[in-house]
């Protein structure tokens, strides 16, 4: 059985706490307690997180956990000296030592950080990098894996964390039917960025809501406006006029995003030829992906992938 201890101070972020989920439906999953969760702070006793919620905790003590885990709060986690030394001892008794968001803050004022790559949420990246300047910072991660300390982006990004360590401990099958049970509609990759095009759009009608949707589960058509117009059920000049007040891009730029997003997330999460993440895509051909990358990323696909493949490299030589 591991030992999963999750580590709470004054003003925490409860969403934070939705991490050990994953590790409460891997149990039910696997059919045996193979995770057994505790809630840890310096005083023990309930501490009130940053919106009201108490929670019941055990005071720091030695005992060994595979796991711990800092969570988040709202902004910058306050440190104490007995939170820091805690968390700094933890790497010594355990297989691994995670962050929640902000909870990244508390790993690196331990030194945990030092000449590590880590994430933590986009709006604070550049406040920890600047602060901690040995850090590694990748602020556009969900989630990242550097020997045995785990980083993860904004609150949600806590779960991809989890069900990711879930997969390491217990295989592929065991965290899809996880995920399942939990209702994610998509499980994203550590690589993955933090940024959503869809989110980004922010569209506010039903009916653009409509297209995108549309657009976004036929990606290989040819999504021109006639076809996304007749989605939103509007013709084609309401349909443009609509969608550039609502979402301040043309049509055919949001496609475009939809595709990159979709392509980035193929060649982070398979080893597709080109042609292939190409044509699954939307982009017809090799070329006019490689335009599009160039435009958004800076770099072409190959470039992209290859980066990929080192990161797992580094991953691997650190795990073994």
């Amino acid at each position: 059985m591991q030992r999963m201890g999750f580590v709470v101070f004054p003003g925490f972020q409860s969403m934070s706490l939705a991490a050990a989920s994953a590790f409460e439906f891997a149990n039910l999953v696997a059919e045996e307690t193979v995770y057994e969760v505790g809630y840890f702070s310096e005083t023990g006793g309930a501490v009130a997180g940053s919106f009201g919620m108490s929670m019941q905790t055990q005071p720091f003590d030695r005992q060994p956990f595979d796991t711990v885990l800092v969570c988040g709060g709202v902004g910058v986690p306050p440190s104490t000296p007995a939170l820091l030394d805690y968390v700094r001892e933890a790497p010594q008794s355990s297989r691994r030592v995670a962050s929640i968001c902000t909870g990244a803050f508390v790993l690196a004022e331990a030194g945990l950080l030092d000449g590590r790559r880590v994430t933590t949420h986009w709006l604070l990246a550049r406040q920890l990098q600047q602060r901690f300047p040995k850090v590694k910072m990748e602020e556009d991660r969900i989630f990242i894996i550097d020997g045995q300390i785990w980083t993860s982006a904004g609150m949600s990004a806590g779960i991809d964390l989890a069900l990711a360590m879930v997969e390491k401990d217990l295989g592929a099958q065991v965290v899809h039917e996880v995920a399942q049970k939990l209702v994610l509609y998509h499980r994203r990759s550590g690589g993955q960025s933090q940024f959503s095009a869809l989110l980004e759009l922010e569209p506010k009608s039903d009916r653009i809501q409509n297209a995108l949707t549309y657009a976004k589960s036929h990606l290989r058509s040819s999504l021109t406006v006639e076809e996304l117009a007749a989605a939103a059920n509007l013709s084609p000049r309401q349909f443009s006029r609509a969608f550039r007040a609502e979402t301040g891009q043309s049509p055919a730029k949001a496609v475009e995003n939809l595709r990159l997003e979709a392509a980035r997330l193929m060649m982070e999460q398979t080893r597709h030829p080109i042609e292939v993440v190409a044509r699954e895509s939307g982009f017809a051909d090799r070329e006019r992906m490689r335009r599009a990358f160039l435009r958004a990323f800076g770099q072409p696909p190959q470039a992209l992938r290859r980066h990929l493949r080192s990161e797992e490299l580094v991953v691997s030589s650190d795990e073994a």
